[in-house]
């Protein structure tokens, strides 16, 4: 079984905020475990797979999970260095409201269909903040918990998420693909590479990749580099090396992709975070 650590980060009548980071320990599949109650769980950095059942999941920075009270997982780390995720719980009533009706198993007690859901980057951008915020202690509750809520109707919605929706061998195809770009945030690969890593023709990856996760493969490798960047912010002085150190060819071209995905520069970002004296 993998070591991992949780960290409360906010515990109110409407809301619980966990932190939870595991050191990858368990490269294959752990012993069976349940979820005691339902919550959203954000990674935010590194990778792991999570089984239930027959149908196994990739969770990185560009998805949120669904974990069902009662619902029995397995875990496994296929990429070495662990990860680290935030788990949201709210209310089961709020949760209710927030949820459209086509996303939720019909019949008490609540639960979700679907084992994932693609965010956007204004939700990755809500997750660093929430953490950031209560890390520090920089964020009052109130925000905390306002924060959280829209974190979540953001996560469920037809316009700010996406469900994949493949057959189990795409699905499986495209998942491959996730785990090379994970394996190295930084590297420029090339298509060619990532297709003979993955065992399919350069044409076919790129094809089924955008029919499963409506993204381009480029632009999805683009939003695991920044979803790092926003997980590091707080770590770095010089943002010019930060933005080399996870494979930008310049500064500039890290503050403009950073500022398109999330209306912000790095350095504003930090500031409004309040990871850097003004």
């Amino acid at each position: 079984m993998s070591q991992f650590s949780t960290a409360p980060l906010l515990k109110t009548k409407t809301v619980t905020i966990r932190d939870i980071v595991c050191n990858g320990e368990c490269r294959h599949k752990s012993d069976e475990e349940c979820a005691h109650r339902t919550s959203l769980v954000y990674p935010y950095r590194g990778v792991f797979m999570r089984h239930v059942g027959r149908n196994d999941t990739v969770a990185e920075a560009n998805q949120v999970l669904f974990f069902n009270a009662g619902q029995g997982y397995r875990i496994s780390h296929p990429i070495e260095g662990g990860d680290a995720c935030i788990d949201l719980a709210i209310d089961e009533s709020m949760l209710e409201e927030l949820t459209p009706k086509e996303q939720a198993q019909p019949g008490p007690p609540f639960s979700f269909r679907r084992q994932r859901r693609r965010i956007d980057p204004r939700a990755q951008a809500l997750v660093a903040l929430l953490r950031h915020g209560l890390r520090r202690n920089v964020a009052e509750t109130l925000e905390a918990e306002i924060l959280a809520l829209t974190l979540v109707r953001r996560s469920l919605g037809e316009r700010t998420s996406h469900a994949a929706g493949a057959s189990a061998g795409r699905q499986k195809l495209v998942d491959r693909a996730k785990l090379v770009l994970s394996s190295d945030l930084a590297r420029r690969w090339t298509l060619s590479e990532i297709a003979t890593e993955v065992g399919v023709s350069p044409v076919y990856l790129t094809q089924v990749f955008q029919q499963v996760e409506a993204t381009p493969l480029y632009r999805y490798q683009l939003r695991l580099r920044l979803a790092r960047a926003l997980d590091l912010l707080g770590q770095y002085e010089d943002l010019t090396a930060l933005g080399l150190d996870l494979g930008f060819s310049s500064h500039s071209h890290f503050s403009a992709s950073f500022k398109q995905s999330f209306g912000q520069t790095p350095a504003e970002f930090q500031r409004a975070a309040q990871l850097r004296r003004r």
